[in-house]
């Protein structure tokens, strides 16, 4: 089986972490800030601050900015389920605006439109969860000009876009936004195993972000409140979580970031490869539009607009040995989000995208050969 995606692990990342088996420390040691560092440096932002997952990344984000009961987040239909559930995880209610029938990620239109709706009922979101599906940004000069004349905070979810840029900005600048969340997941662009990053200009939201990271502990001399701290001094302050990434992580992280631009640049020779290869076939194949560049995470195609011959394409390509996968069933529909009162066609474009999108192979170390193999199925899949 050829899977959708994997992991790219190299000698070097495996001295990394072997490395760090054979030192004085496995977790709070050095190699996480020198991750935290190198991330930062690399996408332009002030702070970085490592966590084990890019669900608590959003998570401690929407704590970070405050998010609480009574409170509205809105996101895309169009993502895996942790981009909403970061929200009711704070007691927040959700919401969703449709995606666009190209780009596939959230269309600024319906959110300008539903934008005015929300500030008529005096319903407005107080943090709008942007995704950059499958790696490619979307339209944040848009949102951000929506978010100043609206008035909500900006948590950008850049799972799939680590290494993405959008105009003269690079994903993780936090120009756009108040907050900005990686994956390090193994199928993602580089891999600590887990991960997750959440990025930011901040100095006040990098603090919070940290003690919400950490059971709402510090340390620093400078930031307790006893008079006279002792040597062993520790308070805590906020509720927070062990949402900690550790060293072994960290350093297999670090080792990947070396190979990051090769990663990205691998990925879009393969999708350009498939834009070649696939010309002809009746897709809808993804459409990157110039002033952005995709990290490609994933490579999405569209079947024709039936249910039916969608299915069969997919099983076909299964039974082939060929790993496709779905990004996303819309997350309004997963039973959970039913029970919240969300229901079949309250956001037509992502529920027509989830009935014709397939996620084909598409990793660094996919060879030509196995991509020839994928489009030849496809081919005979499609009849």
């Amino acid at each position: 089986m050829i899977p959708y995606g994997r992991q790219s692990i190299s000698q070097t990342d495996i001295d990394a972490v072997v490395d760090v088996l054979k030192s004085d420390f496995l977790t709070q040691g050095p190699a996480i800030p020198k991750f935290e560092s190198a991330m930062a440096e690399r996408v332009g932002a002030k702070h970085a601050i490592a966590v084990n997952s890019a669900t608590s990344a959003l998570h401690i984000a929407c704590l970070a900015l405050g998010v609480g009961p009574g409170d509205i987040v809105w996101s895309s239909p169009n993502t895996f389920v942790a981009s909403t559930n970061c929200a009711l995880y704070c007691g927040a209610a959700v919401d969703f605006v449709d995606i666009d029938s190209q780009s596939w990620n959230m269309s600024t239109t319906a959110l300008g439109d539903k934008l005015k709706q929300a500030s008529a009922s005096g319903k407005l979101p107080k943090v709008l969860v942007v995704v950059h599906f499958a790696g490619q940004p979307c339209d944040m000069d848009q949102i951000h000009a929506l978010a100043q004349q609206y008035g909500f905070k900006v948590i950008e979810d850049a799972s799939h876009a680590v290494g993405a840029t959008y105009r003269d900005s690079t994903i993780g600048d936090c120009r756009y936004s108040d907050i900005t969340v990686f994956s390090f997941h193994p199928v993602k662009i580089i891999t600590s195993g887990e991960g997750g990053m959440a990025m930011c200009n901040d100095e006040r939201l990098a603090w919070r972000l940290s003690m919400f990271r950490s059971h709402g502990i510090t340390r620093d001399p400078a930031r307790v409140q006893a008079l006279q701290p002792d040597p062993w001094q520790y308070e805590q302050q906020l509720l927070g979580y062990n949402y900690r990434m550790i060293d072994i992580e960290a350093a297999l992280g670090l080792s990947q970031m070396s190979r990051l631009d090769e990663f990205v640049a691998r990925r879009n020779e393969l999708a350009r490869r498939y834009e070649g290869l696939l010309t002809g076939l009746d897709l809808q194949r993804p459409n990157v539009t110039p002033d952005r560049k995709s990290a490609f995470h994933l490579y999405v195609v569209r079947t024709r607009d039936s249910v039916e011959h969608h299915r069969a394409v997919f099983n076909s390509l299964r039974r082939m040995g060929v790993g496709v996968n779905l990004h996303y069933t819309p997350v309004h529909l997963q039973p959970y989000y039913r029970q919240l009162g969300f229901a079949p066609h309250m956001f037509p474009e992502a529920e027509r995208y989830a009935e014709t999108a397939i996620t084909l192979p598409l990793y660094p170390d996919l060879t030509e050969q196995q991509q020839d193999d994928v489009v030849q199925a496809l081919e005979v899949s499609l009849g």
